[in-house]
């Protein structure tokens, strides 16, 4: 039997890069699905697919930045599904820069986005799961929420913020039957890389040019895919993860090994 079969799950940001891919995989694995997400018309395309093999998705439109939307989320996915079983706390921002290159409103906005939303969102969630005494939450946090990040010092703040109200949240519920978890993605191919420093779609070549270059400074020579990402957070929401409470399950090819400070070319 499929290892979330039947399990109700709820991603945000389930329309593009990791939370698609998972959106995807969790359908594969028996689960319905509940995204939400801004993009309706991504989201969408998302659903159709997962329909066309065989599973069950919706939509629910929500900005995790809002409360309120948090809230309605939640209820809509137990409205349409009966139960939560699974949340996915897997929207967010990248925004690159050191703090004197970012601006009050990009921080600000990062932090609304990756930490109040995984906060909003948890928060909708855990009442009814704690009703049924079972749950799993994964948090997408990030390697740089493990180790420092050059260039990037408002997002890798907010992952850091993640993976302590990661582990909190753990030590909270563990024995009202919630399980809670991080995954920790490396450099992780997602489509919004083919945009160039210009604001210009690469070609096929300048894109494969790309990821060559990048993935040849990391211990395995590539970037990982969203799908290898969404492998790991099956893990965490399934049983074969079920004695893990607060742990960060970094998937980097290599890069918090000591690869973030190594050159490999």
């Amino acid at each position: 039997m499929s290892r979330l079969y039947e399990r109700v799950a709820l991603i945000t940001g389930g329309n593009s890069g990791i939370g698609r891919a998972t959106a995807l995989r969790f359908a594969l694995e028996g689960a319905l699905v509940m995204i939400a997400a801004r993009d309706r018309i991504k989201a969408d395309e998302t659903i159709d697919e997962i329909r066309s093999n065989g599973g069950d998705a919706r939509f629910i439109m929500c900005d995790v930045r809002s409360p309120d939307d948090c809230a309605r989320a939640v209820q809509a996915t137990i409205d349409m599904f009966g139960e939560l079983d699974i949340l996915f706390n897997n929207a967010g921002q990248v925004p690159y820069g050191s703090i004197l290159e970012t601006d009050t409103g990009t921080w600000l906005d990062v932090f609304a986005v990756n930490v109040h939303g995984t906060f909003f969102m948890s928060r909708a969630a855990l009442p009814h799961m704690i009703v049924r005494r079972k749950g799993v939450i994964i948090n997408n946090a990030s390697d740089w929420g493990v180790v420092g990040a050059q260039n990037a010092a408002a997002y890798a703040a907010t992952k850091g913020a993640v993976v302590q109200l990661t582990r909190s949240m753990a030590l909270d519920y563990a024995r009202q039957g919630i399980r809670v978890n991080a995954i920790c993605p490396g450099d992780t191919y997602v489509e919004r890389w083919r945009t160039n420093a210009r604001g210009a779609l690469m070609s096929d070549a300048e894109f494969a040019h790309y990821l060559a270059e990048l993935g040849a400074d990391f211990p395995m020579g590539r970037v990982g895919s969203a799908d290898e990402i969404a492998r790991a957070v099956v893990f965490l929401a399934s049983d074969d993860s079920s004695y893990m409470i607060g742990q960060l399950l970094v998937v980097d090819g290599g890069n918090t090994a000591g690869g973030v400070s190594t050159r490999y070319r």
